[in-house]
């Protein structure tokens, strides 16, 4: 695993515009999906709604300044991707940010 530091997630954002297939809820229950405000959810897809490959909560402008909206009631999938893990690595590498 690579030095967390070197990853700021908050100047970053790549993981949340990767791929709209990606933040779909799993393992959550009701109560935990019920806790994401509606207009970051896509009911039909069991998934956090994208405007093409970036999720709705995820705000500002990747690789420079960037927030969850909903950080405290992401999705477990949200949740497991670690800076400088390969998931992050292979998102970072679609906007062109370093490794």
């Amino acid at each position: 695993m690579a030095d967390t530091a070197a990853f700021d997630c908050q100047a970053c954002g790549a993981c949340c515009a990767f791929n709209r297939d990606w933040p779909r809820f799993w393992t959550e229950s009701e109560a935990e999906i019920e806790r994401v405000p509606r207009r970051y959810r896509d009911e039909a897809s069991a998934a956090m709604r994208c405007d093409g490959d970036r999720c709705s909560a995820l705000e500002g402008e990747i690789g420079r300044s960037t927030r969850c909206a909903v950080y405290a009631d992401r999705p477990v999938v949200c949740r497991d991707c670690m800076p400088g893990d390969d998931a992050c690595r292979i998102a970072r590498a679609g906007p062109g940010l370093a490794a």
